[in-house]
């Protein structure tokens, strides 16, 4: 009595290195998930009906491929948003630096450099003294 649902497991899997996938196109990308994705369904079959350890211990192997792919397609969608938003003056907050909330918080530079009316008037009447000191 076999089940209709017979996965083909592809034996072939070695570990899947994020170098390799880097250069991949996103369709690739998603493709190999979803071929990732089925192959473990069918190893999560085979653990269920007492399948060989090989491949039970392939199941740990192929979860970690499943996110190393996962990694480089966020990592490269990222990089991808970050390249659109480098001209635009307001950028998403999670592509805005993260520093220390205190950081984030300082005024800036030009902020800091402002003066107020009162006190460029007090500048201006009462400059700093130059005193002549014998060394």
């Amino acid at each position: 009595a076999r089940s209709s649902f017979a996965p083909t497991i592809n034996m072939a899997t070695v570990k899947v290195r994020a170098k390799e996938l880097r250069g991949k196109k996103k369709e690739e990308l998603t493709k190999q998930l979803d071929e990732l994705k089925t192959e473990l369904a069918g190893l999560r079959v085979a653990k269920v009906t007492g399948g060989a350890a090989s491949k039970l211990s392939k199941i740990r192997i192929v979860r970690k491929s499943i996110a190393r792919v996962l990694t480089v397609i966020h990592q490269t969608q990222k990089d991808n948003l970050r390249k659109y938003y480098r001209s635009m003056r307001y950028k998403p907050k999670d592509l805005r630096p993260k520093k220390t909330r205190a950081i984030r918080r300082l005024l800036t530079p030009y902020e800091r450099s402002l003066k107020t009316k009162k006190q460029q008037r007090k500048e201006r009447l009462y400059p700093m003294r130059k005193f002549a000191v014998k060394a």
